[in-house]
Formats: C-alpha cells, sequence, structure tokens
C-alpha cells in the first residue's frame, strides 16, 4: 500500500473504536496525572504553584518576559540597574510571588543605586538558578552529573546548543565544533540542530547551490555520530543521534530535502538520523507522507530508519510577524483546534504498522491526553517499539516520571549554554513562557489543573473534539501566493494596504522569477531613446552602461539630452501643467490607481531589471516593486481620504523634475513620480545615469498605465550644463531628488 493513499484507514465500525481509543485516552490520562500528583516532590509544587499564579497574572509575566529579556544586554552594572529599577517602577512587585520575594524585589531595586554590581550579580544569579531546569548549564561538571541522573533513572537526552542567529561562516564553524564536541562526549546520546546553525548563508533563492553547501557541514555531524557509539538500556551499541530541527517555514522543503540527499549517499545508508515536523504548519502531513514513502523505499534497499519527532509548533509569534511584514497568510493553522487534530492525523499514521518499521516516531509534547493517546494506539497497532515519548527538559518533572514509568523510558529535548553566553537562552526562555500562557494550551493549565477539575474538563473536551476531526483538518498550505498565475486588481482598492512581497519559500515563486532573469539575459542590450512631448528623440550624444557584476561588458546604451532636448522638455511640461486635465480622460487618482496594478504585473520583469541594472539582490529588487505599488495606492486611497481638503485647495506647481539617486531606482523615483502626477503637475524624470535601464522600465510601465506621455517624460542628462540648466531654468517649479554634495552643486547657476 503506498503511504500517499489518503484513505484514513478506518474499516466499518472504525469510528466507534477511534472513539473509544479516545475515551481509553482520556481515561489514562487522568491516571497520570493523579499518579504525578501524588508522587510529587515540595519543590516542585512550590516551583508548579508559583507558575501556575503566573499564568494568572498578565502583569507578572510581562515584568518576567521583560527582565528576561533585559537584564542580561547591557555591557554594565550601573545600566542593567537602572533598566532593573525602570523594570520595577513599570510593573511594581509581582502579585504572583510569595511576599518575601516581593519584598526582596524592591529592596534590590533601592540597593542598585548604591550597589549596582553586587545587586545585579545577585538578580542575574537568580535568574539563572530558576531557568537552569529548563536550559541547562553547558560546563562540563554540571552537565555531566544532570546527564548521569537522568540516565540513572532510565531516561536520555537529546542535546541543543543554544545560540543566536549564525550570521558568519566563522560562527557557524564554531557551532558546528560545539555540536560534534557533544557527539564525542561519552554521555551524549544524541544532539539537535538547525540548518540555519551550522551555515550562515541559507538562501532559498540559491536553493541547490545552498542545498550543496549544507551538505558539507552535516557530512561532518554525521560522520561523527556514526563514529562515536553509545551503548543502549539492552546493552547494544549503536551509532549516535543527530536529529535535524525545524525553524522557519521557509526551512521546511530545505531541511527535508537536505535531510534525505545526506542520508541516500552510501556510507550513511546505514545511519539512523531524525527530522522534526511541526503539526500546527498543513504542510507538515503531506511532508510526513513524502518522508515516509522515501523512508520505507530506503529501508528495503537495506538502509536504517529514520526517525520524525512529531510536535505541534515552537514559532507561532515569529511566522506571525514575518507573515504581517510581508503580507503573506500566516504559515500555520488559524485555531488550535486545527493543530491538535492534525497531530492526532499525522500521530495516527505514523503509528501504521507498515510505516513504522521505516519511520520511528518521538510524540514530542506535555500535553497529557496527547501523551497517553500515543500510549493506547502504539499498543492497539503493535508498534511500541516504534513510538516513544519525548519531553522538554525540566517542565513538569512529576509528570515526566510518571510517563517515563508508564512509557518505559522518555527522551528529553534539552536545551544548554554556558554561562557567559547565557543572553543567547533568553529568546528560548521568552517563547517557553509565551507558550506556556497560551489560554487554550495545554501547559496553560499544567500547574494548577486536577482530574475532574473545571480545566481538565475543559482540556478533556479540546482533547476529544481534536480526535474527532482528524480526518476533517485541511491540509493545504496555507501560503499559495503564485506570482505566475496571480490575477492583479487594484481598482476596487478602497483603502490602502501594503503589496504583499514575493514568497520565495515557495518553489513556483523561485521558478517565475528565474525565467524572468532569463529572459532579461537574453534580450539584446537596449538602445533607450528619450522621450519628449510624446515623440522618441535620439540625440547624436550616448552614454554606455553595465551589469555591476560584469563591469567589463557592456549592457546597453542611452541618448544624451543636450540644450536643444532640455528647453523643448521644459516647453511642453510647461504646456502640459497648464492644461491637465486637456491631456488625460483619468484623474490624478484614476492614474494612480492603474499604476499600482500596472507595475504589479510587470513585477519580473523590473526585478530583473533591477538586478542587471542596479546590482540589486533579488528580495532587494521585490521588496522596491513593492514599495513602489505602495506609493501608487497610498497617493491614491489618500487623495479620497475624507477630510483631506477640508478648507483648502490643492494648487499644482507646475513643471517638477524628478531626479533620483541611483541605489534606489524604482521606489524613489516612482515615489517622486507619482507623487507629483497625483498632485496634478507635469512631470520630467531624469534618472540617475547608473540606472537609466530601470528609470526607462518604469515609465514604460506608466505610460502602459494610461499616463500621458506629454505629463510624464523621460530625459536622461549628462552631469554638465545642459543637467543643471534643467535643475535650475526658471520654468522648472519644483525638483525633487536624491543625492550628495555633487547633486547639489548641480543647483549653483
Amino acid at each position: 500500500m503506498k503511504t500517499d493513499d489518503l484513505a484514513s484507514g478506518v474499516a466499518e465500525g472504525g469510528g466507534h473504536l477511534d472513539e473509544r481509543l479516545a475515551r481509553e485516552a482520556a481515561e489514562l490520562a487522568g491516571r497520570i496525572l493523579e499518579t504525578a500528583l501524588r508522587e510529587q516532590k515540595a519543590g516542585e509544587r512550590y516551583h508548579g504553584w508559583k507558575l501556575n499564579r503566573m499564568l494568572g497574572d498578565p502583569n507578572g509575566k510581562a515584568f518576567v518576559i521583560s527582565l528576561a529579556d533585559q537584564i542580561f544586554r547591557p555591557q554594565t552594572p550601573e545600566r542593567a540597574a537602572s533598566q532593573f529599577r525602570h523594570l520595577m517602577a513599570r510593573f511594581g512587585a509581582p502579585a504572583y510571588l510569595p511576599l518575601h520575594e516581593r519584598a526582596g524585589l524592591l529592596g534590590a531595586a533601592a540597593a542598585s543605586r548604591v550597589a549596582p554590581e553586587l545587586v545585579m550579580s545577585a538578580v542575574a544569579g537568580k535568574m539563572r538558578a530558576e531557568t537552569r531546569k529548563v536550559v541547562l548549564p553547558d560546563e562540563d561538571l554540571d552537565l555531566r552529573s544532570h546527564m548521569k541522573r537522568r540516565r540513572a533513572m532510565g531516561a536520555r537526552l537529546i542535546l541543543n546548543v543554544l545560540g543566536e542567529a549564525v550570521l558568519g561562516e566563522e560562527e557557524a564553524e564554531r557551532r558546528l565544533e560545539a555540536n560534534m564536541a557533544k557527539l564525542r562526549r561519552p554521555d551524549c546520546d544524541a544532539i539537535s540542530i538547525k540548518v540555519s546553525s551550522i551555515f550562515s548563508q541559507v538562501n532559498v533563492l540559491a536553493y541547490e547551490d545552498t542545498l550543496e553547501r549544507l551538505k558539507a557541514p552535516l557530512r561532518k555531524l554525521f560522520r561523527a555520530a556514526r563514529d562515536n557509539v553509545t551503548a543502549s538500556a539492552d546493552g547494544s551499541r549503536r551509532s549516535k543521534f543527530v536529529n535535524l530541527d525545524m525553524e522557519e517555514y521557509r526551512d521546511l522543503r530545505l531541511t527535508s530535502d537536505v535531510f534525505r540527499q545526506i542520508l541516500d549517499e552510501d556510507e550513511f545508508r546505514g545511519l539512523e538520523a531524525g527530522i522534526v515536523l511541526q503539526a500546527y504548519l498543513p504542510d507538515a502531513f503531506p511532508m510526513q507522507r513524502e518522508l515516509t514513502d522515501w523512508a520505507v523505499d530506503r529501508v528495503s534497499r537495506g538502509g536504517a530508519p529514520i526517525r520524525i519527532r512529531l510536535v505541534k509548533g515552537a514559532n507561532l509569534a515569529t511566522e506571525r510577524v514575518e507573515a504581517a511584514v510581508h503580507g503573506w497568510a500566516p504559515a500555520p493553522y488559524r485555531s488550535k483546534a486545527e493543530v491538535d487534530a492534525n497531530f492526532k492525523r499525522m500521530l495516527h499514521y505514523a503509528c501504521r504498522p507498515e510505516h513504522a518499521e521505516a519511520v520511528r516516531v518521538g510524540v514530542g509534547t506535555h500535553n497529557l491526553f496527547d501523551v497517553a493517546y500515543a500510549l493506547v494506539l502504539r499498543e492497539r497497532e503493535g508498534v511500541a517499539g516504534q513510538v516513544g515519548i519525548e519531553m522538554l527538559e525540566g517542565m513538569a518533572n512529576h509528570q515526566a516520571r510518571a510517563v517515563e514509568k508508564l512509557a518505559g523510558g522518555v527522551l528529553f529535548y534539552a536545551p544548554v549554554v554556558k554561562r557567559e553566553n547565557f543572553d543567547n537562552a533568553i529568546a528560548y526562555l521568552v517563547r517557553r513562557l509565551d507558550e506556556n500562557s497560551a489560554p487554550q494550551n495545554f501547559l496553560h493549565d499544567l500547574f494548577g489543573m486536577r482530574p475532574g477539575d473545571g480545566r481538565w474538563a475543559a482540556q478533556r473536551e479540546r482533547f476529544l473534539r481534536a480526535c474527532r476531526e482528524r480526518h476533517g483538518v485541511s491540509s493545504a498550505p496555507s501560503r499559495r501566493q503564485d506570482r505566475r498565475r496571480e490575477a492583479v486588481d487594484c481598482a476596487r482598492r478602497q483603502s490602502f494596504g501594503n503589496a504583499p512581497d514575493t514568497d520565495w519559500s515557495l518553489e513556483c515563486n523561485r521558478e517565475w522569477v528565474a525565467e524572468a532573469l532569463r529572459r532579461r539575459g537574453r534580450k539584446a542590450p537596449d538602445i533607450i531613446p528619450l522621450q519628449i512631448g510624446g515623440r522618441v528623440v535620439v540625440t547624436g550624444d550616448e552614454a554606455a552602461s553595465c551589469d555591476p557584476s560584469r563591469p567589463e561588458q557592456e549592457f546597453y546604451r542611452y541618448h544624451l539630452a543636450g540644450d536643444e532636448e532640455v528647453d523643448e522638455a521644459l516647453a511642453v511640461a510647461v504646456s502640459a501643467a497648464r492644461n491637465w486635465a486637456k491631456h488625460s480622460i483619468l484623474t490624478p487618482r484614476e492614474l494612480l490607481i492603474r499604476a499600482a496594478g500596472e507595475l504589479a504585473r510587470r513585477r519580473g520583469e523590473l526585478i530583473a531589471t533591477m538586478v542587471s541594472d542596479g546590482g540589486k539582490t533579488v528580495p532587494e529588487a521585490d521588496a522596491e516593486v513593492s514599495e513602489a505599488v505602495d506609493f501608487a495606492n497610498y497617493y491614491a486611497t489618500g487623495m479620497s481620504r475624507p477630510g483631506m481638503h477640508d478648507g483648502t485647495a490643492a494648487v499644482p506647481l507646475g513643471a517638477v523634475v524628478v531626479a533620483p539617486p541611483w541605489n534606489f531606482p524604482l521606489a524613489i523615483p516612482c515615489g517622486g513620480v507619482l507623487a507629483a502626477l497625483g498632485a496634478g503637475n507635469a512631470v520630467i524624470l531624469k534618472p540617475a545615469p547608473e540606472t537609466v535601464l530601470t528609470a526607462w522600465e518604469l515609465a514604460k510601465g506608466l505610460w502602459a498605465a494610461g499616463v500621458p506621455k506629454r505629463l510624464l517624460q523621460f530625459v536622461p542628462c549628462p552631469e554638465n550644463e545642459a543637467g543643471r540648466r534643467l535643475l535650475t531654468d526658471p520654468r522648472t517649479d519644483a525638483v525633487i531628488l536624491t543625492g550628495a554634495h555633487d547633486t547639489a552643486r548641480l543647483f549653483k547657476g
């Protein structure tokens, strides 16, 4: 049976079996919680009591996040103390804390004025102590002791070396070496890494090149895992384990592809390795099927199984922010209920016996209902040996112990960080705290919940609903932008909204821009004329321009205006400005709306032009097109805003010269041209000599949108008397320019 078969596999009466399975799991979850509460240690009860109070105290949560985020960043104790006092003044001592801890915070704030170094050292030490169960200290003695304790209880750790974003290859090499050092430790069984932590130049637009460059550090890691064996619980020896973690949505396909390609190499066919899938992405289930098909084939050819760590997702805020910034649909599901349902669907798929032999699964969750569901399901399917439970280090240890006894073992995901790099752990800590406080999240209720109470009943109902809905949740990607097929229609826009940037994580868009670049490359060099008064003007004075990446090769030539052409262009502009309405049957607002649509339709061509003409990267050029479209829409909607002209009258200036810079060759000239046109002026566009082609493509787009050629003229000028005259002539009523000292000198008569 092929694994891309989407049939649920539920036979006649299977619905009743699934309902019974869910209810058995809910009962088991209650028994796990009862056992955990009964065996909870005094220190764990106190810690849980504080966390439960904090999660019910929004002001306290904000204080803790702000403190974690800001107290370690200042470079001096005095600055850190000042920030500490600021936070205390803003939030006060959190109400969730017991009285003696609130008093201690108030005393520390007062004492920090006279002894900042002593106080801030104590505050930082207290914060490290509070978090060391969640983020393990990476000092050898501390880490070795903790790992020994975990081994004694029958648990294993998968270590994750925390760090800031890797910005250069030296830092990537250091991170790679740190991970390899972990694999060489005799007490380390496994590590978890993100591809972006071992290669600094991950670029989905250079997809194949990125894949190849990622393979070199991954080979080193996989060889270290293969060559450093560890002892299993049964005494057998096996290779150590590398897990590829998942970060941003853009990394999903890239991580999966490099994972499969590396493990298909002959030297790694016998190596077991893992990858994470995040159930909050609709794309995760199709990706699970792809990986399973590949793994089944790999095992049939004598290869080792793989492992999928199934989690619900850990970067929701990042995905939402990125989507909002770029104008994309958020990649994750819209609701927690959909995430939970997809998690159940993926778990069922993984537990099919024909899949579990090739793909072992680690169920990464602290939701006791899901833990129990996995345990009951694996027993029903006869795959208990292939399905394990994974939990976060230091999170509700009493429950982890209860699960470990029942499941026969737990794998703990354990972030580690050295003392001097503790600030690298801040993002992780804040994210975990944010996850815990989401109202629908099981972890939100974890520390104050009892079997049978209101919180338990609400979580139980969410769980049962997700079990029922697992067949119906969509697996269609949320991000579906396709520049090849999208219809651009700006005519109905009534309010301003930013134009979406291109989503380069999608293969269709990468193919689209690659074709645009090929078309630009195949096109013969342009000989660009002037456009004055609707006439194409060819002069005897020409200049050449090159692709900045190929400075030795002429890219195109363009004609330059002399005194005669400048004089004619100014005369046309003055006349056109006086008779604006005669030259256009459209209002300025209508012209701007049509301009927005035309520029959006030409996005690919404009990107390719800027890459070749201005040395822009594709993402930079794409953002400039979005900005140009935004200018048109913003001016258009602004002109119709209620009260825009209350008590005032809009009077055009007349003839406006737009003289843009070379470094933003599309957005800046477009903003200047459209602002002047929208205000009822006539425009002469004098392009920067380095990027004449980009300005020419802009002008052609605006003319195609309906801008009359007498209202928008195109006049490249040399940086001599003719160019100076265009800017300083009395008939020029305004100049819109960006430039340096040399540009300003052109104004001198």
